[in-house]
């Protein structure tokens, strides 16, 4: 089973279009991404990041409904 999980563009790295890299924060956790698939993002929009990869952009409300899920999931195997 695949995963996307939505991050926060906080700034670009580069926008070179074979390299683009930008800076996205998951709840407080930043790490670097590929942007190649979505150049036209800025900073503050929301994608949906695969393996390192942002695949799509999404707008705040559906971000929000999709990390509001995620905060729903058990911590951990035992929970579940």
């Amino acid at each position: 089973m695949c995963l996307g999980i939505p991050g926060e563009v906080t700034a670009w790295i580069d926008r070179d279009p074979l390299f683009a890299r930008a800076m996205l924060d998951f709840g407080g956790i930043r790490k670097e991404c590929s942007m190649v698939c979505v150049p036209e993002a800025e900073v503050g929009d929301y994608v949906i990041v695969h393996a390192g990869i942002a695949i799509a952009r999404l707008n705040s409300e559906q971000a929000a409904e999709t990390l509001a899920q995620f905060s729903k999931l058990p911590a951990d195997e035992e929970e579940a």
